[in-house]
């Protein structure tokens, strides 16, 4: 019997969401504390993670009260650190090849996820940075992307995708409802630059990851939409 796992996440953050995605196509047992990141409680920051983020992991040690956690379990926090814990744990998922030059790639491309997608994508919606930027990263992911393969890397799901794929579905909403702290219309105007033949290849792989069960089972649009709403201060989004 595995050892318990208990996740601290908001779900509607693309770090946790990654960790879902992970732990759900490795079929993975754990339990889900959701942690209100704009009144955390005090426990959490001395007990989880000090420096108060998340997601965190408590593992091993009796099954107890999330609010509660045992000293007996380990803990774990970065998501990306993470995730190789959860591919580790379940090393017959596939969420890190047995190949170690396959193993690189995965890492390559997560660490490219980070400086290409992760970081240009929130200064855009974040009005910090022009959707230029976004574009020059995608294209840069798209380079990794091989043909006829449907995924990250290799022929089979891995923490590569469960990186990537939370900001995909955060992408799809900017450019279907502009929403963000960038000028009008800027949002749209990325949807259409990615319409275009030059990403036919990174579109086709976002349609397959934004199709995929764990992503289906981990994600409400809805409610991001609204978090975007109320928490951007954006006029367009009143």
């Amino acid at each position: 019997m595995p050892e318990q796992l208990t996740l601290y996440l908001h779900k509607l953050s693309p770090y946790s969401q990654k960790i879902e995605l992970a732990l759900v196509e490795a079929n993975a047992p754990y339990k889900a504390y959701q942690v209100d990141v704009w009144n955390k409680p005090e426990w959490f920051a001395s007990i989880v993670n000090t420096i108060g983020k998340i997601p965190a992991v408590t593992y091993g040690g009796p099954d107890v009260d999330p609010e509660d956690p045992s000293p007996l379990s380990a803990k774990i926090a970065e998501s990306n650190v993470i995730l190789e814990f959860v591919a580790d744990l379940y090393p017959d998922s596939g969420l890190l090849p047995k190949d170690p030059i396959q193993r690189a790639n995965v890492r390559f491309f997560v660490n490219a996820t980070v400086k290409h997608v992760e970081e240009v994508f929130y200064a855009f919606f974040l009005g910090e940075a022009p959707y230029e930027n976004v574009l020059k990263g995608i294209e840069f992911i798209q380079g990794l992307l091989e043909e006829g393969r449907d995924f990250a890397v290799g022929d089979h799901y891995t923490i590569a995708d469960a990186c990537i794929t939370p900001h995909l579905a955060r992408l799809k909403i900017v450019t279907e409802t502009d929403l963000g702290k960038y000028p009008v219309g800027m949002g749209y105007r990325l949807g259409e630059e990615l319409k275009g033949p030059k990403f036919v290849k990174f579109m086709k792989y976002l349609e397959r990851m934004l199709e995929r069960p764990s992503l289906k089972e981990k994600h409400d649009e809805e409610s991001l939409i609204t978090l975007f709403k109320t928490k951007l201060g954006d006029e367009r989004a009143q």
